[in-house]
C-alpha cells in the first residue's frame, strides 16, 4: 500500500483552480488499487473547503505546511501558535507595513485594509464566507497556524526577519508573497507524524509539488515527484519530474511507479 500526498496550488489544480480532466479518475483509481490519498497543502485548514477537491474523497488531510493533520475527517494533531506569539505579530506586521493574512484552522483574519484589491484576498472573502474575518488589530480569539504576507516597498523586511526569524521560517514566493512557517515544521514534519502515528514505512510514501514550501516534503519522503511546471528547486529536490499539470503530470507520474 502506498500512501500518496499532493499539493493544491500548481499540482492539483491551476492558478485559475481548474483541476485537469484526467486528475480525479487518477486519485480514484489510486484508491480502488487499496492506496491512501491525502491533501498536503500550505493552505491552513479553513482554507480547504472547495468542494471539487473535499468531493474526490482523499482520505486525509495535512495543512498549513503540517501545523494540522487530520484522517478520516478526524484532526489527529493541531499547532496553534500562542496568544504571545500572535500578539507580537500583529504588531510588528503593523509597525513594519507589511499586510497580512492569519491562518487558522477555523478562520483567516485579513488586513483588508492594507491589501486593497488584491485579488487573492477578494477570492479569500469569497471564498471561505464568515469564516474569512477582517483583521482589526490583535484579539485573544484569533487561532493560527501560520501567516502570510506581501511586501510593499514602503515594509521594513528586514526588520520583519529580525523580530520573527526565530519563530518563524520565512518562505520566500516567486513575486512578493511571504509565507511564514513556524520554526522546524513543514509539509515533511506532517507528514513524519502521520507516518509515526499509523506506522507507515517511509519506502512507501509519495509526495508530488511544485514549489518551495514542498522542498522538505519532496526531499523527505520514499518517493519525491515534481510537476513539471515546478520550480527549479523543486525539480532539484524530487527523485522524478513528470509532464506540467496541463499535460496530465499527475496521472503520468503515478503511471510511472506503476501504482495505476
Amino acid at each position: 500500500m502506498a500512501y500518496i500526498f499532493f499539493d493544491i496550488d500548481g499540482t492539483l489544480w491551476d492558478e485559475k483552480m481548474q483541476i485537469p480532466e484526467s486528475t480525479i479518475p487518477t486519485i480514484k483509481q489510486l484508491q480502488k488499487n487499496g492506496h491512501k490519498t491525502f491533501l498536503c497543502s500550505g493552505r491552513s485548514r479553513s482554507n480547504i473547503n472547495d468542494k471539487r477537491l473535499l468531493g474526490i474523497g482523499f482520505d486525509g488531510i495535512v495543512a498549513a505546511c503540517g501545523n494540522h493533520v487530520e484522517m478520516d475527517g478526524k484532526v489527529l494533531y493541531e499547532n496553534i501558535l500562542s496568544p504571545e506569539l500572535t500578539e507580537k505579530i500583529v504588531r510588528v506586521m503593523e509597525e513594519c507595513r507589511m499586510p497580512i493574512v492569519l491562518e487558522g484552522p477555523d478562520c483567516h483574519w485579513i488586513d483588508k485594509e492594507n491589501f486593497k484589491t488584491d485579488p487573492y484576498v477578494l477570492y479569500l472573502f469569497e471564498a471561505m464566507g464568515a469564516s474569512a474575518k477582517i483583521l482589526k488589530g490583535y484579539s485573544p480569539d484569533i487561532r493560527i497556524n501560520k501567516m502570510s504576507g506581501d511586501i510593499l516597498p514602503t515594509t521594513d523586511y528586514a526588520r520583519i526577519r529580525d523580530e520573527l526569524g526565530t519563530d518563524f521560517d520565512c518562505l520566500e514566493h516567486e513575486g512578493h508573497v511571504v509565507e511564514f512557517v513556524p520554526k522546524g515544521t513543514s509539509k515533511a514534519t506532517g507528514i513524519d507524524w502521520l507516518c509515526r502515528h499509523m506506522g507507515i514505512k517511509n519506502e512507501d510514501t509519495y509526495a508530488i509539488g511544485d514549489s518551495v514550501n514542498d522542498l522538505d516534503m519532496l526531499s523527505f519522503v520514499g518517493h519525491g515527484i515534481a510537476m513539471g511546471n515546478g520550480t527549479p528547486p523543486a525539480k532539484e529536490a524530487a527523485e522524478f519530474v513528470t509532464t506540467d499539470i496541463y499535460d496530465d503530470g499527475i496521472k503520468h507520474a503515478m503511471e510511472h511507479y506503476g501504482l495505476i
